[in-house]
């Protein structure tokens, strides 16, 4: 009996192929990467923090990247809520709805304005995160919509699954449902999120490791911290933050009676697709006083103060411009400083230099780009 012979059609060059492709899937599956394509990143949302914008992508300020999946991972009072609360204040900005998933019911409407976010209904939508399916069931649905838009769960960690809901509080019900969950759901968004340019940050918590053996014991002591639900996150996550506290007795930040109003908060790349995994930055976050923020100019002066531009004389600092002139400052008036207009351009220039610059040419000692602690520590 003769083979039977597969059906082709004329293919006159490549570029027809993709097109029959497409047509036969019913969706843009082929791409030429010369093109508009969605592995590409269309563009960033700023974190907050210029510092860790401009260690997030080797070369250039970034952010969170738009059409993929994050995760921003930290300890308690570490300012997760709040800097998603900033990066969804900073997607607005740029004409991105904004969805937040909200598991801890810790959210409420003079925090979000605070942080400068626009709560009215064609901008901003909150949703209790019930639980795991429902969160991602309403995702997908988003994603329908045909609308760029900002996923915050906050957070992974406190939601249940249906199966947790339903059942009593034996933890050992459902021992691997979230994260079984996770992964299927991870596998069936991640292309959907990129095609549509939607962006999906979640919100997890650092758990102390628990160790049964030796090695185990042995890897706790240069890793101390895991985050739940699985593996898929680690896998389908694009960027990955993690945020602790400093080793110092710094790591708070008080007034000038001595009471407590904020911390130091270390943040530290566990993941990047972006050429700049294990890079760290510090910066303070204020939630004792009227006003909840970053720090974020507060912290310019950490990271260039390492500069060959900036010189150090007891008390008082030399601030170097290009053309050899020289002005003095102190530190404790660094933000009376940055509202000379002059003063303030050189400082973000050496950012620039500094923490991505020389970072992008290898410039310098690594420890000074992975441990923001060395100094502390030594």
């Amino acid at each position: 009996m003769p083979r039977r012979q597969a059906k082709t059609g004329k293919v006159n060059n490549m570029g027809d192929m993709i097109k029959r492709l497409n047509k036969k899937y019913g969706m843009e599956v082929a791409h030429n990467l010369n093109e508009d394509n969605p592995t590409e990143v269309k563009g960033w949302i700023p974190t907050g923090s210029r510092w860790l914008d401009s260690i997030i992508c080797k070369g250039q300020k970034a952010g969170i990247p738009i059409g993929k999946i994050s995760e921003i991972a930290g300890l308690s009072a570490t300012g997760k809520s709040y800097m998603a609360a900033c990066v969804a204040a900073e997607a607005q900005k740029q004409g991105i709805y904004v969805v937040y998933f909200d598991s801890e019911s810790a959210i409420d409407p003079t925090f979000l304005e605070k942080a400068g976010i626009n709560t009215d209904p064609d901008a901003f939508v909150y949703i209790q995160a019930i639980t795991v399916e429902q969160v991602l069931e309403m995702i997908e649905d988003f994603l329908g919509a045909e609308q760029r838009t900002l996923f915050i769960w906050d957070s992974i960690a406190n939601t249940p699954t249906e199966s947790d809901k339903e059942g009593g509080f034996n933890p050992n019900a459902s021992v691997g449902k979230k994260a079984r969950t996770l992964s299927l759901a991870f596998q069936k968004l991640t292309i959907p999120l990129a095609n549509a340019e939607c962006t999906l940050l979640c919100l997890n918590q650092l758990k102390q490791r628990i160790a049964s053996t030796h090695a185990e014991r042995t890897e706790i002591m240069s890793e101390p911290y895991t985050t739940p639900g699985g593996k898929s996150l680690v896998y389908a996550s694009s960027l990955r933050v993690w945020l602790t506290k400093r080793k110092s007795k710094s790591a708070f930040v008080t007034d000038e009676n001595g009471f407590t109003i904020g911390s130091e908060v270390k943040a530290t790349l566990k993941k990047s697709r972006f050429g700049t995994e294990r890079r760290q930055c510090t910066f303070q976050i204020t939630w004792g006083d009227d006003e909840v923020r970053i720090m974020d100019e507060e912290s310019w002066f950490e990271a260039i103060k390492g500069s060959e531009f900036i010189k150090q004389s007891g008390a008082w600092y030399t601030l170097v411009y290009d053309n050899g002139e020289e002005q003095k400052f102190q530190a404790t008036k660094w933000m009376s400083y940055l509202q000379d207009p002059r003063f303030r351009q050189r400082v973000e220039e050496l950012m620039d230099i500094e923490v991505i610059g020389k970072y992008k040419d290898r410039i310098g000692d690594i420890e000074s780009f992975e441990n923001v602690d060395k100094d502390v520590e030594s």
